[in-house]
């Protein structure tokens, strides 16, 4: 089913900052490394399936013919070139990939259930819907 995107995205929001004391500012690392953790396995997980949330394209990514609309899929599937340029969050939730002499971009956003407002959580799949929208370089 190709769908498209009319509506703008929402970055997460950062945590909020840490106020305590030594020991409270150590448990708030560990917690927000653990949920970051969680975070880039869900990405991980959606992108290897699509599965685990909705798929978005563009109008130049839905008017590929089918061949290579699937090489572009499985492009995005196998993408693992993160580094901490293009992956600063360590989250797994942007890439660009080249097919047939075009740039793709893809971005992983987390939105509500209902998909209304920002998750609430990003690294809990029971208050989050994952949206990844797929365009074509040009489309940005």
């Amino acid at each position: 089913m190709r769908e498209v995107l009319a509506m703008l995205t929402l970055s997460p929001s950062l945590p909020p900052s840490d106020t305590g004391g030594p020991a409270q500012r150590g448990a708030g690392v560990a917690a927000h490394a653990e949920t970051l953790t969680t975070n880039t396995a869900l990405n991980d997980l959606f992108r290897l399936d699509f599965s685990r949330g909705r798929v978005v394209m563009t109008p130049g990514v839905a008017a590929l013919p089918q061949r290579a609309l699937c090489d572009l899929l499985r492009a995005v599937q196998n993408f693992d070139a993160f580094t901490p340029d293009n992956d600063p969050h360590s989250e797994h939730d942007f890439g660009k990939v080249a097919i047939g002499g075009e740039t793709y971009l893809w971005k992983i956003d987390y939105y509500d259930a209902h998909l209304e407002h920002s998750s609430p959580n990003p690294a809990d799949p029971a208050v989050t819907t994952r949206v990844m929208t797929i365009m074509r370089g040009d489309e940005y």
